[in-house]
C-alpha cells in the first residue's frame, strides 16, 4: 500500500477524535474559542515534530521563500474561515450530518489545483469523487422525504450552504498547503510538511488570538480554563495535520481528499457509540456510497 494512502487515513481517523474533542468545546465556549483550541494548542506539537525531524533524524530545516509564504497565508486563513464554519455547524444538526455538509472539498479541491497548479486528475479519480460526494448528498437529506425536490432544497438550506462554504474553503486550504510544501523544494516530504505545519499553525494562532483579544475577550479565559481538554485538541489536530500536510506533498489534495471521505465512517462511528444518535437507512446508504468511492479511488485513480 502506498505511503499516502496509509497517512491519509490514520490522519482521517485522528481528526474525527479531533472533531469529537471539539464538539465538547463547543459546550462550554463560542465558535472562535473552539477553533482558536485546534490552532493554539497544536504549536507547540508542531514545533515538536519539527524539532525532532532536525535534531533526531538529522533533516535540514529548509528555508521559506516568497510563494512558500503567500500559499501558506492563503491556506492558514482558509482553513480557520473552514474550521470556524464547521464549528458552527455543530449548533445546527446532529454531529455526523453536520461535518457532512463540508464533504463536497475534494471536488472543489480538484477545481482549485487545476485553476492554481494545473493539474489534473484521472477519470477514475473524478469518477470517484462524484461517488463520495453524492453520498454525502444523501446523508445531508437523510431526516427528510426523498425526492428530487428535497434534494435540490437541502443544497440552498442554511445549513447545507454553510457547509458548501467551508468546504469551498477547505479545497482551497488543501490545494494551498500542496502548493506550499512543494514550493521549499525539499527533497524530504517529512520535512517540508513539518515546516508547512509550524509556519501555519502560527500564523493562525496569531491572528485568531489577535481576533478574540479585540472582539470576544471572555473567550481567551474559556480557551485558558478548558487547558486539559486543549492539549488533548492539540495534539490530535497538530497530528492530524502533519498527515494531511505529508500526504498532500505526496500526492495531489482533490485525490488525498477523497480517500479522506473515510473519516465520516469513523464519524459515523462516534455518532453511535459516544453520542448515541440514530443512524437511518439513508445515512448507511450514504456511508456505503462514500465507502464504494474510496474503493474506485484507490483502485482506479
Amino acid at each position: 500500500m502506498q505511503t499516502w494512502v496509509v497517512i491519509t487515513v490514520a490522519a482521517a481517523f485522528l481528526q474525527n477524535i479531533r472533531s469529537t474533542l471539539q464538539k465538547h468545546l463547543k459546550k462550554v465556549m463560542g465558535t472562535t474559542g473552539a477553533t482558536f483550541v485546534r490552532f493554539g494548542y497544536g504549536v507547540p506539537f508542531a514545533i515538536l515534530f519539527l524539532l525532532v525531524l532536525h535534531f533526531v533524524l538529522g533533516y535540514e530545516i529548509p528555508r521559506p521563500n516568497a510563494a512558500f509564504a503567500l500559499w501558506v497565508t492563503v491556506a492558514a486563513l482558509g482553513q480557520i474561515i473552514a474550521q470556524a464554519l464547521l464549528v458552527h455547524l455543530f449548533s445546527f444538526r446532529n454531529f455526523a450530518v453536520g461535518t457532512a455538509y463540508s464533504r463536497t472539498e475534494p471536488a472543489q479541491a480538484a477545481i482549485f489545483g487545476l485553476l492554481f497548479l494545473g493539474e489534473l486528475v484521472t477519470s477514475g479519480a473524478l469518477i470517484a469523487i462524484l461517488i463520495t460526494v453524492f453520498g454525502v448528498m444523501l446523508i445531508s437529506i437523510a431526516h427528510h422525504a426523498m425526492s428530487l425536490r428535497n434534494l435540490a432544497a437541502s443544497i440552498v438550506s442554511r445549513t447545507s450552504l454553510i457547509g458548501l462554504a467551508s468546504g469551498t474553503a477547505f479545497g482551497i486550504a488543501a490545494v494551498g498547503y500542496r502548493a506550499a510544501s512543494l514550493a521549499l523544494g525539499y527533497p524530504n516530504f517529512m520535512m517540508q510538511a513539518a515546516m508547512t505545519l509550524v509556519c501555519a499553525i502560527t500564523l493562525q494562532t496569531v491572528l485568531l488570538l489577535i481576533w478574540m483579544w479585540l472582539r470576544e475577550p471572555a473567550e481567551i479565559g474559556r480557551v485558558r480554563a478548558a487547558w486539559k481538554t486543549g492539549l488533548a485538541v492539540g495534539f490530535v489536530g497538530a497530528t492530524a495535520s502533519f498527515g494531511w500536510f505529508m500526504a498532500m506533498t505526496l500526492q495531489q489534495a482533490a485525490i488525498v481528499k477523497a480517500l479522506a471521505q473515510i473519516e465520516i465512517l469513523f464519524t459515523f462511528a462516534s455518532t453511535v457509540f459516544f453520542f448515541r444518535e440514530p443512524i437511518n437507512r439513508i445515512e448507511t446508504i450514504g456511508c456505503v456510497l462514500i465507502a464504494l468511492g474510496i474503493v474506485v479511488l484507490v483502485i482506479y485513480r
